[in-house]
């Protein structure tokens, strides 16, 4: 036979010129639909490969439908496969045409032939069309008493596609009692463990509706059925018997001797090659032993082999799967694993997120026996080339550090990392050595000395210039310059975009002014100036408190902002005991990789209020941005939202009067609160040219004139819902691309993207979703004109790494998309980005 003509534009196969490579395919199809020549079966091949070749590249074929029918009457398996493929896929989409399929899928169910048997009635079962539901009960019935084990194996999970098409079919026809009866007496283990399987599925479904179906699965944990399938349970696959040992989890043995039966009955379990297996009986071992406390540390015991080796052996997927379990086990009892050590010191070709786990083992199982070696190793790997692994084990140190008595050696080795001159080296350093002054402040002499060699010019990392500046505010007595990096900092208030560091520096000045009035006044002035002014909302909401407080009483001000400190003895836990049981509950689960309990990515009020298409991307909702929560220093005072709202300064649209100051006038701590009038006269801030602020603190100030408004005004208050902004997004056109040049300074603003995303704002433009992570980052952005309700969408997609901001822009208007794209690039420019 000869083949089909090719258009001149495609050479493909599988890239057919248009309706005519379909329409020729028709032809053929039902030329050789009624043909029984020799070699009709091969010629059949080949067009059906085609069909489904083009059905995978997304190309209308559902025309071919009646003719794919037609040809599937013949005993070819193959052909019989690929029809059962393209029939399944049009089905759901097209019911009307899924009902010519009815009769020769009830006919192959009767086939001779087991193989086809089990096909046809996986693609009848497959269909998932409610009106067709009738048809299906009957082979259903007939499979589940079929001589075939693979027939009988493919009606079972039939049973269960008919509940989720109609529960009320599949109980009317009283499949889970056949299934029941099946499970109990099959020979195939396959056929016992789909019945369980699907049993399980159907009696919790139905059991929040029927107290009879609640039974049926309190029944499933009765001693006769679980003694019956563990007796079996060598037979079974490694699949089935992870099912079963997920079911004897939930078993309560009546007594100890049952207890150890069990135990003895799945002994050689543990040391089975499968790490799922082996997963799924330590949990068997756990749950078992909870309650029997000296049995349970030596399950802890039993079960350490097994896991390490599962850890040196297998894939890196394996060996993290392992060592999120074996985290799980050594948080809750580190030190039955501390002599196992070295088993969590990092290979070079590991992969990465293999290593952090090793370290955040080290941490949790690290002693007062073992610290030297593990912190020794640690300190090797902060000279690592792998920059993350060499910040992770630097915060594993620090770690180590705050949960030990002797930290003499640990703080010599943190600060011998600020002397190594790689600024992700210092910056995590750091941070530490703040968590540890806090902790250890009989430290301080010897912290402090190192420090105050460091220049601030040289930090970029928020988190780290935060925790500088918080040891130049706490410690700026011992700190000679102090005052004087202070000040260069409030000066250059608008280089910092980060909050969490304008919050630190607020109160550092505060510190600072206390202990140090003559050479704090002036920074503080500016700071408490840019500090009203500020357009992110705590910024603003803790200057202006720190202002009404100074000008209130100034030795209360000192007694709230520098209050006589303790030590901090244990910090926080992220996680409640709570979620760490719930977590082991569901040991041998996601859970325990995710580190939360399954509700909280499974329910959808914890996921999220939608989620973005494909085209969009995997993305998070970015909630009001106006609302975010900066994280600060738990000695930190910031008003709470009750307090904000008695401000009542919108962050957006409004325009505030800053504190100023008089140099010339000398200030003192022990200054009444009149003295601090030098805050109210005459400060010149590098953003008061840009801010406009009126006079609401009531001191009678003059506000400087607003400028002209821009050529394209936006409305600050633009409302704009998921849905709508997925739908324009598709149907849009793009009005334009661009592709921007990132300033180192804005590469280093993005290690907190909140601080775009506020900036943006603050111009009009607000931010509904962000996705990505470090070096690659997406944001997209909606405007709309204040004059009318017209929008525009922008997706921005920065790469730290190549430095590079692409940007598409649509819009409802698309003559306003050049003046836009302006407006946005300017905030960008203003943000520091470009």
């Amino acid at each position: 036979m000869a083949p089909p003509a090719r258009s001149s534009q495609s050479s493909s196969p599988s890239q057919p010129s248009g309706k005519g490579e379909v329409s020729d395919l028709k032809s053929q199809l039902r030329q050789l639909a009624g043909s029984r020549a020799p070699g009709v079966d091969d010629s059949k091949r080949d067009l059906f490969k085609k069909v489904i070749s083009y059905m995978t590249i997304g190309i209308d074929v559902s025309s071919l439908f009646g003719e794919m029918v037609m040809c599937s009457a013949t005993s070819d398996v193959v052909l019989k496969k690929m029809c059962y493929l393209y029939v399944g896929n049009y089905a759901k989409v097209n019911p009307d045409l899924a009902l010519l399929t009815i009769n020769f899928l009830q006919r192959d169910c009767k086939d001779e032939d087991p193989m086809i048997r089990g096909l046809a009635l996986r693609s009848l079962s497959s269909l998932r069309v409610p009106n067709l539901v009738e048809y299906l009960v009957g082979p259903l019935g007939s499979g589940l008493k079929d001589s075939n084990s693979y027939v009988r194996m493919v009606a079972v999970i039939g049973v269960l596609k008919l509940y989720h098409i109609s529960s009320a079919t599949c109980m009317d026809a009283d499949f889970p009692s056949i299934l029941k009866n099946l499970m109990i007496n099959d020979r195939d283990t396959q056929v016992v463990a789909n019945c369980l399987s699907t049993l399980q599925e159907i009696w919790t479904a139905e059991g929040s509706n029927s107290e009879e179906a609640s039974r049926e699965r309190d029944a499933l944990l009765c001693k006769p059925l679980i003694y019956y399938l563990l007796n079996r349970i060598k037979e079974f696959s490694e699949w089935a018997q992870c099912l079963i040992l997920e079911l004897v989890a939930k078993y309560v043995p009546s007594g100890n001797n049952e207890i150890f039966d069990i135990m003895n009955l799945l002994e050689d379990r543990l040391q089975h090659a499968n790490g799922a297996l082996v997963l799924a009986t330590i949990k068997v071992f756990l749950q078992l032993t909870l309650l029997m406390t000296d049995v349970h540390q030596q399950v802890y015991e039993r079960i350490k082999a097994p896991l390490l080796t599962l850890v040196s052996s297998g894939s890196p997927e394996q060996s993290y799967a392992v060592l999120g379990h074996l985290h799980l086990l050594v948080m809750r009892a580190p030190m039955l694993f501390s002599s196992d050590y070295k088993h969590f010191y990092c290979q070079y070709n590991e992969a990465f997120y293999v290593k952090k786990l090793k370290l955040e083992m080290l941490t949790a199982i690290a002693s007062e026996s073992y610290t030297y070696e593990i912190v020794t190793e640690l300190c090797e790997y902060a000279a690592n080339v792998d920059v993350p692994i060499a910040r992770e084990s630097i915060r594993a140190v620090g770690k180590i550090a705050l949960q030990q008595y002797d930290v003499n050696a640990i703080v010599d080795r943190l600060l011998q990392f600020l002397e190594m001159e790689k600024d992700y080296v210092t910056a995590e350093t750091l941070v530490l050595v703040k968590d540890l002054l806090r902790k250890y402040p009989q430290w301080s002499h010897d912290c402090i000395a190192v420090v105050g060699n460091i220049s601030s010019k040289n930090i970029q990392e928020p988190k780290a210039k935060a925790a500088l500046i918080w040891m130049l505010g706490e410690y700026s007595q011992d700190m000679q310059d102090a005052p004087y990096i202070l000040e260069s900092l409030a000066e250059n208030w608008d280089d910092e975009h980060s909050p969490e560091v304008r919050l630190h520096l607020l109160t550092a000045l505060m510190k600072c002014f206390f202990k140090r009035p003559p050479e704090s006044q002036k920074a503080l002035g500016i700071a408490l100036a840019a500090g009203v002014a500020d357009f992110h909302q705590d910024v603003h909401d803790r200057a202006l408190f720190y202002y009404r407080l100074l000008r209130y009483d100034i030795s209360i001000a000192e007694r709230v902002v520098n209050p006589p400190k303790q030590a901090v003895s244990v910090f926080a836990d992220p996680q409640s005991s709570e979620i760490k049981d719930r977590i082991f509950d569901e040991f041998n689960s996601l859970s325990v990789l995710y580190q939360k309990p399954s509700y909280m990515f499974t329910d959808k009020e914890h996921r999220g209020p939608f989620e973005f298409s494909d085209e969009l991307g995997n993305l998070s909702i970015e909630p009001d941005v106006s609302a975010q929560h900066v994280e600060a220093d738990d000695e930190d005072l910031l008003l709470s939202t009750s307090e904000k709202g008695d401000v009542g300064f919108p962050l957006n649209g409004s325009s505030y009067s800053a504190p100023s100051y008089d140099s010339s006038k000398p200030l003192t701590a022990s200054n009444t609160s009149s003295d601090l009038a030098i805050l109210e006269t005459g400060v010149h801030h590098q953003a008061s040219a840009s801010l406009a602020i009126d006079d609401l603190l009531g001191l009678g100030l003059s506000t400087t004139p607003a400028p002209a408004p821009p050529t394209l005004s936006l409305n600050p208050k633009a409302i704009l819902d998921p849905g709508t902004f997925q739908q324009k997004w598709r149907q849009l056109p793009v009005s334009l691309s661009l592709e921007l040049n990132v300033s180192p300074r804005g590469v280093a603003a993005l290690t907190a993207p909140q601080a775009l995303i506020m900036h943006m704002q603050g111009n009009s433009i607000h931010c509904i979703a962000t996705g990505g992570q470090s070096p690659n980052f997406k944001f997209f952005f909606f405007a709309q004109k204040s004059e009318e309700l017209s929008n525009f969408l922008v997706e921005c997609i920065i790469s730290t790494s190549s430095s590079k901001a692409q940007m598409k822009i649509k819009a409802d208007d698309q003559n306003s998309s050049q003046a836009f794209s302006a407006l946005f690039e300017t905030a960008l420019s203003n943000f520091g980005m470009l």
